[in-house]
């Protein structure tokens, strides 16, 4: 047993948990690249033993350039990977030359990601946001928002729309129950907190004042100059929405 695996155990030993909780919890995070604790009975008990053991997860993924981001209000963490940008977090000083742990986003996730924030900032205004700091929001009202911001829409397929917010409720951007009729401009869903880490203000401020215009361009021009997150994100072959020129990290769960 080499010395860091003999520190890691009488860690482990320390605060009762396995080598097995220790692989669980790292192949979860690593994989999925979130844990959000309301998200289901299995990733709320992964993330209270996150929390329990916090900094040596933090200490042994910053051997790989690996940060991690936790909201504890909210009850979440975000991987964010080698180079990756994100609100509220420090950069690094030095980044590296491809994408490693990243995954790209099409661009009507990109789109969506974007209306969503906007939504979220909306509800916050209003002061529309429950105790969780989910914002509830209909079909209708996120399809009327990418209209009149990006003139797009959502996919007329019904498939297509199933596999498009599948995705981003695999990043944990939204959540929505599995009775929801996606088709239905009367269906609800949330939009988690954690949006606000996804996507800067200075995106936002450029996506607005551009409305109108076309998702290409916004990611070519004002988006690609800053980021959607972490754990989270990458955007089109033509930049990133983490503000790097790599595509940015956005796990699948």
């Amino acid at each position: 047993m080499s010395t860091l695996q003999a520190v890691l155990f009488e860690k482990l030993t320390a605060e009762n948990l396995r080598e097995s909780d220790w692989l669980e919890l790292l192949q979860r995070l690593l994989d999925y690249g979130v844990l959000c604790r309301a998200e289901s009975q299995v990733e709320a008990e992964l993330y209270d033993r996150y929390v329990r053991i916090e900094s040596l997860v933090d200490d042994y993924l910053a051997l790989m350039g690996v940060r991690l981001h936790h909201d504890s209000r909210f009850q979440y963490v975000r991987l964010v990977p080698p180079g990756a940008r994100v609100p509220g977090v420090d950069d690094e000083t030095d980044t590296p030359f491809n994408g490693g742990f990243r995954a790209k986003l099409n661009q009507n996730e990109v789109a969506l990601i974007l209306c969503l924030r906007t939504e979220y900032d909306k509800a916050l205004r209003e002061g529309q946001v429950d105790e969780g700091g989910c914002v509830n929001l209909s079909i209708e009202a996120l399809a009327l928002s990418l209209k009149n911001l990006l003139s797009r829409s959502l996919p007329e397929s019904q498939q297509e729309r199933k596999l498009l917010f599948k995705r981003l409720r695999q990043l944990r951007v939204i959540r929505f129950g599995a009775e929801a009729d996606l088709g239905d401009g009367e269906s609800w869903i949330k939009v988690r907190p954690m949006i606000v880490n996804l996507v800067s203000n200075e995106v936002i401020d450029s996506l607005i004042a551009d409305a109108g215009e076309m998702v290409d361009d916004v990611v070519e021009s004002s988006v690609k100059e800053e980021e959607i997150e972490a754990s989270l994100a990458a955007a089109t072959d033509k930049g990133s929405l983490f503000g790097d020129e790599s595509s940015a990290e956005l796990e699948e769960s």
